[in-house]
């Protein structure tokens, strides 16, 4: 096991090099420290003085990889690259382009993404394979047949949508919930709930329909049909064998997540004026801060590649055929 995290990690390196130096062409090849500059001064009637103290207090008047100027290791430790993105690998973000510091800013607005995200994880899941069990149950009935058309249209509705009806019917007509905001401690439950209920409405028609395809696989086995011989009733057959034997599928699904909850979600985010990563990123976008959105960009990918990690190890916890070599 020891040996397998290890080779995992060692293979991730070159991953998360190739997403750095990728990001850091995009940002600094393509949109030039001067494009940047004249970005965040203003198109017009900027001189170039202008231009260049504005690089020069941020460090974009290095050379981009190579320094001919410098001796010795400074010529390629005196560069964007080196300073700007090899810390980033140490999880040393450094500060953004308005001079805030990226690392603090990510403590403190991952606890309203976490705030947000995890319930609406953990509800969902509840719900849907709640409901996918339900069809299950009742398969090659009216209910069954229904219920896939149901989730068919939700699928089909816009998730900004639910957004705006839900801030519409439940903020603003019955006035249940704040239609947005945030406050912090017990009192950002208020402002959490419809963002909740949102997320786990609108996740029903995909969510439903995946789980009970799982199930529909799961159902048709031997094992299943030797549970019902012996006499079991259906809900213990469903709950006690299938659920049981599904649960790889369904960790694959909801392991590789979890790493991603804690950057948040950009839409629910915005719309909900939560203070987390998501609308952190998006604010970022719209404000052309670079430092900012690289950031964003390269721990993105690390938790990505770390829930890949978790996955393959949760399987060996709930099938031990599984063997990681």
């Amino acid at each position: 096991m020891i040996r397998y995290i290890i080779r995992r990690v060692l293979y991730a390196v070159p991953l998360l090099l190739g997403v750095n130096i990728l990001t850091f062409l995009l940002f600094f090849v393509v949109n030039t420290p001067d494009d940047m500059a004249r970005m965040h001064l203003g198109q017009k009637h900027v001189t170039q003085e202008a231009v260049e103290g504005w690089k020069h207090e941020r460090g974009y008047d290095l050379p981009l990889f190579w320094n001919e100027k410098a001796e010795g290791a400074d010529k390629a430790t005196r560069t964007i690259f080196y300073q700007k993105s090899v810390g980033l690998f140490l999880f040393r973000f450094g500060r953004s382009d308005s001079g805030r510091e990226i690392g603090a800013d990510i403590q403190q607005r991952m606890w309203p993404s976490l705030a947000i995200a995890v319930p609406s994880l953990l509800m969902g899941l509840l719900v849907h394979i709640s409901l996918a069990l339900l069809l299950v149950f009742f398969r090659l009935t009216y209910l069954e047949l229904w219920g896939i058309a149901l989730c068919v249209v939700l699928m089909s509705v816009s998730f900004l949508f639910y957004i705006i009806g839900g801030q519409y019917l439940i903020g603003k007509l019955l006035q249940l919930t704040p239609i947005s905001g945030y406050d912090g401690g017990i009192n950002a439950a208020r402002f959490l709930i419809l963002p909740l209920i949102i997320s786990v409405i609108a996740g029903v028609g995909s969510g439903v329909r995946w789980y009970r395809t799982l199930f529909l696989e799961e159902v048709e086995k031997d094992y299943v049909r030797t549970a019902r011989a012996k006499g079991l009733s259906e809900p213990r057959v469903l709950f006690g064998h299938v659920l049981k034997n599904a649960m790889i599928p369904i960790l694959t699904g909801v392991v590789v997540v979890l790493p991603l909850l804690f950057t948040g979600s950009l839409i629910t985010e915005s719309f909900f004026a939560i203070p987390g990563l998501g609308s952190y990123t998006i604010d970022a976008i719209s404000q052309q801060d670079f430092a900012i959105v690289r950031a964003m960009v390269f721990l993105g990918s690390a938790l990505y590649i770390l829930g890949l990690l978790l996955t393959d190890l949760s399987y060996t916890l709930v099938d031990p055929r599984v063997r990681l070599g």
